[in-house]
């Protein structure tokens, strides 16, 4: 592509009209008469990297202007930005000749329930025989086909502008995605064609030094979406969502379990194997069901009803979303033939743990038995909350690693346990998780529940500077089958 077509609607004059193979980023992918993007990030500055994008044949460097004095006397084209960062949305999308405006794109936001969500709302558009892509913290897939493994809830423009492409050229008539605050905070979504947003919920995961500094900048940053969509469907139990609809003049319909909303549900009914509510969809009073447990997931069905009304799909197909709905490592049982209950969630926050163990707490039969930890690198004060947390509604808990990264996992371990020990002394800690899990099922009846929080989907531990692998249902099903 000519380099003026990638710079529309930008204001920097290109001299030499070149043709550009591709933008990137990743001084390590570029090739031949390839365009070099130098980002300054958290940890990395791209503009260390431009004498190795130039060594590989990149042609064009793009920079940021308070850095052209260094670059000036290079022998390729450099052009130059007040923040790279802020363009290259546009950049991408550009390259790409916009592909979101080829199909309807859906973005989910919130503090939790966004994977689930997300995922269902592609299992009822599956059912209706509508095409789909998806892109969200576990994998980008369309329909039942999995392009690949994400390592981060929302992917970089480039990436992103590059897999809209691909949905289009795959003739996807919808997308729906997770759109993490990060990605809002960093512009990586920005000039994406957003048809529909929606708002599940907020709460202080993402408040740390790295992430948000506090909460008015998690709101403002989750609120950025509603400003690209041309409608969107809101919690308004969560008390952001009705601040959310104050703030944006979006076209908005609501959802709710308690306050009263467009689409509100009631004659909720929770047990051992599922949950069951109602709500009005086209005006009439329809009953759903679901294998999910636990009244927070409501609203993530809700959510997904919500939109499909909207897209005016038969509530026979919204139905059949709804009861077959299956997401790695939520709420996932690991089926095994010794008649063990045993739940993954990828519950690593306050309030998704509190939901999760609230729920199981509420129709054990037995003991509830928990093994849970927090990553490095994450805001310390919920360390201590899900201490707490676990210590209010289990009856058992084994603290663990939970990829600490580069930070000491005994003093992660201590910190949760200053919380856990307010409450309870029916805990202790084992820090290599494996041991931790067998520990758990070696405690356990086949009336007891035992929830190992945290990993989710992962198969891996992020451990200092290494990626080791770990698959939490392999590891369960190994134990039941030495120990039980």
């Amino acid at each position: 592509m000519k380099l003026k077509k990638v710079f529309k609607g930008i204001n920097i004059g290109i001299k030499n009209n070149i043709e550009i193979n591709k933008i990137e980023i990743d001084s390590r992918k570029v090739e031949k008469g390839d365009m070099f993007v130098a980002i300054k990030g958290f940890e990395n500055d791209g503009h260390n990297y431009i004498d190795e994008a130039i060594n590989k044949g990149a042609s064009v460097i793009l920079i940021n202007e308070d850095r052209l004095d260094e670059f000036v006397d290079k022998k390729v084209i450099v052009l130059a930005t007040e923040n790279t960062r802020e363009i290259l949305s546009l950049l991408a999308n550009n390259y790409y000749n916009n592909p979101s405006k080829h199909f309807k794109l859906i973005g989910v936001t919130g503090t939790k329930g966004k994977t689930l969500t997300t995922y269902i709302i592609k299992n009822i558009l599956n059912k209706a025989n509508k095409k789909v892509g998806l892109i969200g913290t576990i994998a980008t897939s369309i329909d039942d086909k999995k392009i690949k493994d994400n390592d981060r809830t929302t992917p970089e423009p480039i990436e992103l502008q590059k897999t809209f492409d691909y949905m289009k050229k795959e003739k996807c008539k919808y997308v729906v995605m997770e759109v993490s605050s990060q990605s809002l905070k960093l512009g990586r979504v920005n000039d994406s064609n957003f048809d529909y947003g929606i708002f599940l919920n907020l709460s202080e995961e993402h408040v740390s030094k790295n992430e948000h500094k506090d909460m008015d900048e998690y709101f403002y940053c989750k609120s950025l979406l509603f400003d690209m969509v041309k409608k969107g469907f809101v919690n308004i139990d969560d008390y952001y969502g009705k601040k959310l609809i104050d703030l944006k003049q979006t076209k908005y319909k609501t959802f709710s379990i308690d306050d009263k909303s467009n689409k509100q549900a009631y004659n909720i009914e929770i047990n051992e194997k599922y949950t069951k509510f109602e709500t009005k969809v086209y005006g009439k009073n329809e009953e759903f069901i679901t294998p999910l447990i636990g009244k927070f997931i409501v609203y993530d069905m809700l959510a997904a009803i919500s939109l499909c009304e909207e897209l005016k799909i038969d509530v026979k197909y919204i139905k059949e979303g709804i009861k077959d709905i299956f997401v790695p490592g939520r709420e996932e049982k690991v089926i095994n033939d010794y008649g063990y209950n045993i739940i993954i969630d990828y519950a690593h926050n306050s309030s998704s743990l509190e939901n999760i163990l609230k729920t199981y707490k509420d129709i054990k039969n037995g003991k509830l038995i928990t093994v849970f930890g927090c990553a490095g690198r994450r805001g310390k004060v919920k360390r201590k909350e899900m201490g707490r947390i676990s210590g209010t509604y289990s009856d058992y808990t084994i603290i663990t690693e939970d990829n600490p990264i580069d930070e000491d996992p005994k003093i992660i371990c201590k910190e949760i346990e200053e919380g856990i020990k307010e409450k309870t002394n029916n805990y202790e800690i084992i820090i290599d998780r494996e041991k931790a899990i067998y520990k758990a099922i070696k405690l356990a009846t086949k009336e007891d529940i035992i929830i190992l929080a945290g990993k989710g989907h992962e198969t891996y531990q992020l451990i200092g500077k290494d990626k080791i692998p770990f698959i939490e249902k392999n590891i369960v099903l190994d134990a039941l089958k030495e120990l039980k």
